[in-house]
């Protein structure tokens, strides 16, 4: 049997091993009404060549797990993605990747693998998490012909949908960070930027308890009730 498997006359080619590891990746789990502090979620960043969803790829994986109430610093995931041709540009300016550092990463296939196990059944939080959700997605089709399933929740709009008082409607993740007296040991790199979402996310899973918002639906109610106000408001 040939080591490559072609999906496609233009799609990925996988060895064996590869497509047995994506077929043995989990469902994303079904939402239920356990409280936020029973579930576990995976704070994703990213930090990509820019910002053309189109054009640009994906060079950085950082990401941290939120378990039992808790941030679990034994789970962890940080990697660099191999990027043959990559030269440095404006956002080598942001993220301080070195073009040796992705010429030396992990290559896209084991990376965008090792990354969902690492995920399991979890949902997943983000900052601006559309970005981070669409350009995870087009990797993972490119690279492994996966497709992305896993619901994303938005830090950036939990955040004023359970802190109206704080007037930071369309903030950033240093506003908010500086709101509550968070410390950043480096933005814009992948794991200090998911770590940091991270202790904001518990923030919030804090005040969404108190407002009787304790579980994913109620929550996800909570947000698209926001979204329609918002739209009807336009």
């Amino acid at each position: 049997m040939s080591k490559f498997t072609w999906f496609t006359g233009r799609g990925p080619a996988l060895t064996q091993r590869q497509l047995q590891r994506r077929r043995e990746l989990v469902a994303p789990a079904e939402f239920d009404e356990r409280p936020l502090n029973a579930q576990r979620f995976v704070v994703l960043d990213l930090e990509t060549s820019g910002l053309n969803l189109r054009r640009d790829q994906v060079l950085s994986i950082g990401a941290v797990v939120i378990e039992n109430g808790a941030i679990d610093l034994s789970q962890q995931f940080e990697c660099t993605l191999q990027r043959d041709g990559h030269e440095a540009g404006v956002s080598t300016l942001i993220h301080g990747i070195a073009p040796s550092a992705i010429a030396n990463g992990e290559e896209p296939v084991e990376a965008l693998l090792n990354f969902m196990e690492f995920v399991g059944d979890s949902p997943l939080l983000a900052f601006h998490a559309e970005f981070d959700r669409r350009m995870l997605a087009r990797a993972l089709k490119q690279s492994l012909g996966y497709r992305l399933q896993h619901a994303f929740f938005d830090v950036a709009e939990l955040a004023p949908l359970l802190c109206p008082k704080a007037k930071l409607t369309q903030a950033g993740l240093d506003a908010w960070t500086r709101h509550f007296g968070l410390q950043v040991q480096q933005r814009h790199h992948a794991s200090a930027d998911a770590l940091v979402t991270a202790e904001l996310a518990l923030i919030l899973f804090s005040k969404a308890r108190q407002q009787g918002l304790d579980s994913l639906p109620t929550l996800l109610q909570a947000l698209n009730s926001r979204r329609r106000q918002q739209a009807y408001s336009i």
